[in-house]
């Protein structure tokens, strides 16, 4: 195997416009892009684990997780590229999507947990 190419870093300003711009609810904050998501309890907060889980899993880009009872903070950085790179903002966006997908909003047959059942309920939503 031949040696890889290093992959474009943002600097600062550029990570923030593309937040502002693509990915409102995340932060810049100490080399890392962040986002916090508040969950009803622990059983929200292991759900939206697992799922950004599964998905760093799949693209093989690993973020930070923090978490207590009623959230989880995931920070990504491209540790190899030493900054934050492409592949940041698109777990990113797909995070985004997973865990803010929305099924009664989106129109489909799928209802979603019964709103206001605080038994349903496992994420503040945005």
């Amino acid at each position: 195997m031949g040696a890889r190419a290093k992959e474009r870093t943002y600097s600062d300003p550029e990570i923030e416009a593309r937040l502002k711009a693509e990915l409102p609810q995340w932060w810049l904050e100490a080399g890392f892009i962040r986002r916090k998501y508040r969950t009803h309890s622990w059983k929200g907060t292991l759900m939206v684990i697992n799922a950004v889980g599964h998905l760093a899993e799949a693209a093989w880009h690993h973020p930070d997780i923090h978490a207590s009872y009623a959230w989880v903070e995931v920070r990504l950085q491209n540790h190899a590229a030493k900054g934050i790179t492409d592949k940041d903002f698109e777990l990113a966006r797909m995070i985004e999507e997973v865990v803010q997908w929305q099924p009664a909003k989106a129109g489909g047959a799928l209802e979603g947990p019964p709103a206001g059942d605080p038994v349903a309920a496992y994420l503040h939503y945005d």
